[in-house]
């Protein structure tokens, strides 16, 4: 389940999927994970004007790429269930993570700085844990 691309331009889920996608697996992942085709286009339909096919397409074209399975209905061969692979958390926890270090990789002292001054916007929450981190870090390297 490797994501080829990162998009810049696009925020939230949007960088790691079309956005047709992204409406797919945000509506499958607070669907208790796991829905069928017409419980995910109920659920889109008012983001997206969109057909039952295009939906299953979509839905197909996600299991293909490894982000969901399918699950036939133990006495209705009608009826598939799609599920993720991963949860939401797990998802965002990979691919946040390969990117930030392929940024650490490439471009070293210019993506810590700019992460540093991103800084400036985050609470205080949030930058007791990356201290915590920091001091872990630390310590994993003291000789």
């Amino acid at each position: 389940m490797e994501i080829p691309y990162f998009k810049l331009n696009e925020e939230g889920l949007n960088r790691f999927f079309g956005p047709l996608e992204a409406s797919i697996m945000e509506a499958i992942w607070s669907a208790t994970n796991q829905a069928t085709i017409k419980e995910i286009q109920e659920r889109i339909k008012h983001d997206h004007d969109i057909s039952f096919n295009a939906v299953m397409t979509v839905m197909n074209r996600l299991v293909e790429k490894g982000h969901l399975l399918k699950i036939p209905h133990p006495t209705n061969k009608k009826i598939t269930y799609f599920i993720p692979v991963v949860t939401k958390e797990e998802f965002l926890r990979k691919h946040t993570g390969t990117v930030t270090q392929h940024l650490f990789k490439d471009f070293g002292d210019h993506a810590v700085a700019h992460m540093i001054d991103a800084l400036d916007g985050v609470d205080m929450e949030m930058l007791q844990k990356l201290e915590q981190k920091i001091t872990e870090l630390k310590h994993r390297r003291e000789p």
